[in-house]
This record gives structure tokens, C-alpha cells and sequence, in this order.
């Protein structure tokens, strides 16, 4: 009986052989590799990096599009910064005019981008225009929106700090922007033109004042100062 049904089952599938052949197909033939599909690990990866670099590219100018974190503590900041972003802290790149800090910055954020964070939203932006933002507006609580806005991104690249004239309109603005992120442990990426600090002359503290100072201080995981010509400069000169 059981070799009658083998029997059977054999001229079933000789005869599925048959119709499969006449339509071209092989019946050994394996099924096409589609690569990853959705609810695979690789995936979701995926799609979260795709997610990651689309915002990337949407925050970040043309001149940029192709900075990368070519040194190594900036590439190291910007792996914490992937891994566990509430231990990352701050970034802060000094230096003078042109020396490639805004570039370095910008290739922190799409190395982040690039891992396929969890969760990726980000602002980058010259801190000039940020004051000029935040300025009292006629739309009632535009600029307290736009400073929320600000405070509570998950990545947040400010750009010149210490380029614009200081008041105590700015420290004010710049103390709750700071302490806020300080308190909720995001990452912060920071340009300056200024030194951290500077026995001889003016540095990143006289500007932020001491109480943004002091949890700088603390925010700061990698100073990386930048030294070198301005290779602007160099590049119109060549």
C-alpha cells in the first residue's frame, strides 16, 4: 500500500514537471533572491538609513553634501553619539576662519545618519541666523516655538557660535537653549571661531557667559581644535 502511494506521489510530480516545462519553468529552479524584505533585521536597518540620509541631505547646504568625518575624534564622537546619544555630550570644534570645522560637523551628522539611528531628526543651522530667529516676532510665541524647537531636537549642529555680538539677550537666549539639552542629555555638535578658553584674550566663555560656560564644561565629550590656513583662501589663490 505504501509503495502504491509512492508511486503515486512519483507520477504527480512527473506530471507537475510536465506542465511546468511546457511554461518555460524548471522545477529545480530557486527562488529569485529579493535581498532583504520587510520584517528581516537587515531590513529595518536599512530603511532607517535610507529615513536617516534623506534627512541628512534635506539639512544639509550643497557645499556640504559630501563632508565626511575624516578625523578620527570627530568620527569617534560621532559613534557615541550612534550608539548611546545620552552619553555623547557635546561636540566642540574651535579654530580659526576656514579651517574645515563646519565640514567636519556636517560629516559627524551623516555618519550618525549613515548607522541607521533609531530615532533621526536633526537641525543645522549658523548661529547668527538661529539669534536671528529667535528674536521677539510679531506671531505670538513664534520664536518661543522655534527655541522649543531647538532645545528638544534629537541632534542639533550649531555653527559660529561666537560669531554674533554678545548682550544679555543672547547669553539669556543661549542659557536656555544649553541647559536644556544638558539636562536632557542630547547630542550637541559646536563650531567656534573662538578658543574654549584664552588667558590672553577673548574665548568661548566670555561670550556664553559663565553659567553656559560651566555646563559646557561638563556637555563637552571631544574638543577638537582646528589649525591650518584658510583654505578658502587657498583654494582662490590656486
Amino acid at each position: 500500500m505504501v509503495e502504491l502511494q509512492r508511486a503515486g506521489d512519483n507520477r504527480s510530480m512527473r506530471a507537475i514537471e510536465r506542465i511546468l516545462a511546457l511554461k518555460g519553468i524548471s522545477f529545480d529552479d530557486k527562488p529569485a533572491d529579493r535581498g532583504p524584505q520587510p520584517g528581516d533585521r537587515n531590513w529595518h536597518h536599512g530603511a532607517r538609513v535610507e529615513y536617516a540620509m534623506k534627512r541628512w541631505e534635506a539639512a544639509t547646504p550643497p557645499r556640504f553634501l559630501s563632508a565626511e568625518a575624516t578625523l578620527p575624534e570627530v568620527g569617534d564622537w560621532a559613534d557615541r553619539a550612534l550608539t548611546d546619544p545620552s552619553s555623547a555630550g557635546a561636540l566642540l570644534l574651535t579654530g580659526s576662519t576656514g579651517t574645515g570645522k563646519t565640514y567636519q560637523a556636517y560629516g559627524a551628522l551623516r555618519r550618525i545618519a549613515e548607522g541607521g539611528p533609531d530615532r533621526f531628526a536633526l537641525v543645522a543651522m549658523n548661529s547668527a541666523d538661529m539669534y536671528g530667529r529667535l528674536r521677539p516676532s510679531q506671531v505670538m510665541g513664534a520664536s518661543e516655538d522655534e527655541l522649543r524647537r531647538l532645545s528638544r531636537v534629537p541632534y542639533l549642529m550649531l555653527d559660529d557660535l561666537g560669531s554674533s555680538k554678545s548682550s544679555e539677550w543672547i547669553e539669556e537666549v543661549t542659557y536656555r537653549l544649553f541647559n536644556y539639552r544638558y539636562n536632557h542629555c542630547l547630542p550637541t555638535i559646536i563650531t567656534s571661531n573662538l578658543p574654549a578658553r584664552d588667558e590672553d584674550g577673548p574665548d568661548l566663555t566670555d561670550f556664553v557667559g559663565d553659567r553656559v560656560a560651566s555646563r559646557l564644561a561638563e556637555m563637552v565629550t571631544a574638543l577638537v581644535p582646528m589649525i591650518g590656513d584658510d583654505r578658502r583662501r587657498s583654494r582662490g589663490a590656486a
